[in-house]
């Protein structure tokens, strides 16, 4: 059932689509590559409406559009690579997915978002609401203390308890595509 104030999937893709690829390649040399990040982003925006409003859409889409940049960039640059090793960050799921359009890319993505819901099914809603309000809408820690009127400590410390939980659950995923 569908909310009549509220566009629905295909709308919003349509309004939205041709801006957010101009914001895309003004800040991305390959246009090839631009494609590829708008497609996650639409991925991951059917993800996140799934689980959960997003209240300021297109703003969330542009703040996705964004950290999909960084990341490719960071990926693509050897530097940014191992001042990560260096500073000893733990291996994302972003890192074991590849990268490359292939079928087994493809499938490893669909287990991975799969599971992932399932596993954040079963997390505690509080812990649950700081995961996708940070990592999946991209809202800061301050933003969602001024939102629950919670302490940033104790929301990150739901963030760290969820990152756990949510890394024992996904590892044999991990192990399968390794």
């Amino acid at each position: 059932m569908s909310n009549p104030g509220k566009p629905s999937l295909e709308q919003t893709i349509r309004e939205q689509s041709g801006r957010l690829l101009g914001f895309i390649r003004r800040r991305v040399r390959n246009p090839s590559d631009a494609e590829d990040i708008l497609q996650e982003v639409w991925y991951q925006f059917t993800l996140a409406v799934d689980l959960s409003p997003i209240e300021q859409v297109s703003a969330w889409l542009y703040r996705v559009a964004r950290n999909r940049i960084i990341d490719r960039a960071r990926r693509k640059s050897p530097d940014a690579a191992t001042a990560a090793a260096d500073a000893g960050r733990e291996e994302a799921p972003e890192d074991w997915l590849a990268d490359e359009q292939t079928p087994r890319s493809e499938y490893a993505r669909r287990q991975f978002w799969d599971r992932l819901r399932s596993a954040l099914a079963e997390l505690p809603p509080e812990q649950r609401q700081v995961f996708v309000w940070h990592e999946l809408e991209g809202r800061s820690f301050e933003e969602m203390a001024a939102l629950t009127g919670e302490n940033r400590n104790t929301l990150l410390s739901r963030k760290r308890y969820a990152v756990r939980r949510l890394r024992e659950r996904l590892e044999p995923l991990r192990e399968e595509f390794l």
